[in-house]
């Protein structure tokens, strides 16, 4: 809870994966993959509970033995490929409103994107509530700027992104930030299914050091190799 205010985490973790088979529970030094979102949503101190929506009986296995209890299992229409994400968090708060338990703030936390800790929630939270509770997204900078960037006209011809001079000093380049899906914060009462989680409001800058997407195998390569960094630190 933070200012009298209650909390749900939402963690989304389907069973289906193309890129990488069973990627929420792919064991990454030790531990299944899942459980890096879930232990940054415990070490939240505004946090007041923990959902994870999985369709999944291996999944909600795992999630068990981790010391959370699935509470019922995703609808599958809710678990296609083209479901979206909003859907889902809808479901699990429609859920709740059955069994008459509201909450007040909702943060999505995608496993995918597990290098996001527990004080980066926390700020993320505090960052909505100090500006009037205007939804939240958290972003990282961009490794490569758009500036730098070209489309290609029906005549092959190269066409700059952004209509600004390319020839400034990389240091002097306007910083540019990408959504990186490792945190979202809404209002409860403002959620519909017409929602678009990208265009949340406020940013919550985290550093890129934190930001990782796990889509392939290259990536958990990446997240092995910063899990490595962490350790030496």
């Amino acid at each position: 809870m933070i200012e009298k205010k209650k909390v749900l985490a939402i963690i989304p973790a389907r069973g289906g994966s193309k890129g990488i088979p069973r990627k929420n529970i792919i064991m990454i030094e030790g531990k299944p993959l899942i459980q890096y979102t879930i232990d940054a949503a415990k070490a939240s101190k505004y946090i007041d509970e923990v959902h994870v929506s999985t369709d999944d009986e291996e999944i909600a296995s795992v999630v068990s033995e981790l010391g959370l209890i699935v509470k019922r299992l995703r609808p599958k229409h809710l678990a296609e490929d083209e479901s979206k994400t909003i859907d889902v968090m809808i479901d699990v708060l429609d859920y709740y409103k059955k069994q008459n338990i509201g909450f007040d703030i909702v943060v999505l936390l995608q496993p995918t994107q597990p290098l996001r800790k527990g004080f980066h929630i926390d700020e993320a939270l505090e960052n909505f509530l100090d500006h009037n509770e205007e939804s939240v997204v958290s972003v990282s900078l961009v490794d490569e700027h758009p500036i730098l960037m070209r489309e290609i006209n029906e005549n092959g011809k190269l066409l700059p992104l952004l209509n600004a001079s390319s020839t400034v000093r990389r240091q002097d380049f306007t910083p540019f930030y990408i959504v990186n899906g490792a945190i979202y914060v809404n209002k409860a009462s403002e959620l519909t299914l017409s929602t678009s989680l990208n265009d949340n409001l406020r940013p919550y800058i985290i550093d890129r050091r934190y930001h990782v997407d796990i889509d392939t195998y290259k990536d958990l390569k990446t997240f092995e190799l910063l899990l490595d960094e962490e350790g030496e630190q």
